[in-house]
This record gives structure tokens, sequence and C-alpha cells, in this order.
């Protein structure tokens, strides 16, 4: 299994650097990556849906335009990927470490961020429609551009927030998923500033 999966990346490695002329483009479903070695894996562009991540040292892996729907990284350290413009939709960064990464343009159509810690990430131009941000952290983090709809910031620690003027508040719930209460456009807005540390 890991000799296949190590020849699938070598085939992406040729995909992405001849852009498409050789090699194959990655495209794994239900993978548990747990005792994968990343740490010369070339990982842009690929499609790795619904697979697990779970506690592994994913530092400076590039994601770049990548499709990992309902994947999970709960306890992964993901300091300084790159995800720019990866669909993000359902996956799982429960209690994750994510410092200075590029989560810019990426959809987070009902993602997990409960108890992560998300530091000097650019988080700008987003989807965060029916994201999970309860119990979460998010310090220096640049929201601007981006939308918020039935988004859960319930028990969440908010510090310097960059962007809030310039981001989208159709809807947060500062309730629970069983209890809401949902503040609307510019009273979310209002919220967000007036809990910003």
């Amino acid at each position: 299994m890991e000799n296949n999966i190590a020849s699938k990346f070598e085939l992406h490695k040729r995909w992405v650097e001849t852009i498409g002329k050789e090699g194959e483009q990655l495209n794994l479903d239900e993978v548990d990556f747990r005792n994968i070695d990343f740490s010369k894996s070339l990982l842009e562009q690929s499609y790795l849906t619904e697979c697990i991540f779970d506690g592994l040292n994913l530092k400076n892996v590039d994601f770049y335009r990548s499709v990992l729907c309902s994947s999970t990284y709960k306890k992964t350290n993901l300091d300084s990927c790159d995800f720019y413009k990866s669909d993000l939709g359902y996956t799982n960064f429960s209690n994750a470490i994510l410092k200075d990464v590029n989560f810019s343009k990426c959809d987070f159509w009902e993602a997990l961020f409960n108890n992560a810690n998300l530091t000097e990430c650019n988080l700008s131009d987003a989807n965060f429609s029916s994201t999970d941000f309860s119990n979460v952290r998010l310090s220096n983090v640049d929201i601007s551009l981006s939308r918020f709809e039935n988004t859960l910031f319930s028990g969440a620690t908010l510090e310097n927030i960059k962007g809030i003027e310039e981001a989208f508040f159709h809807s947060i719930n500062i309730g629970t998923l069983e209890q809401p209460i949902l503040l609307e456009r510019e009273q979310a807005k209002k919220w967000i500033i007036e809990n910003c540390l």
C-alpha cells in the first residue's frame, strides 16, 4: 500500500512539474495517511477526499488548489501550509495547530474547527457557510472579503481580527447547534467587533 502511494506521489509530482504533460494527477479517496512520509511530497492540485491526516506533522505542505472534501486533520500540525483556492467542504480541523496558513479563497462549507488554534492565518475571500468555529482561537487572522453565513462562534476567542469591515456577514450563530442564537448582517459584524480582544 505504502509503495503504491509513493509511486502515485511521484507520478503526481511529475504531472505538476510538467503542467500535466507527463505523470498523473493524484486522485485518492478514503486513504489513511497516518503512516505516510510527506517530507518530499508535492500535493498541490491533488484530489484527496475522505482521507485521514490526523495527528501528523504537515508543516510547510503545499495543498494549493486541491480538493480535500471530508478529510480529517484532527490534532494535526499545519504550520505554514498553503491551501489557497482549495475545496475544504466538510473537513475536520478539530484541535489542529494552524499558524501562518494560507486559506485564502477556500470553501469551508460545514467544516469543523472545534478547539483549533488559528494564528496569523490568511482567511481572506473564503466561504465560511455553516462552518463550526466553536471554542476556536482566532488570533491575528485576516478575514477581509470572506463570507459568513450560519457560522458557529460559540465559545470562540477572537484576538486582533483584521478585515472585519470588508467581510460579508450574512449570519452568525453565537448559541449552539441545538439552541442557535442567530445574529444577522450588521448585528453579526457588531458582535465580532465587540468580542474581539
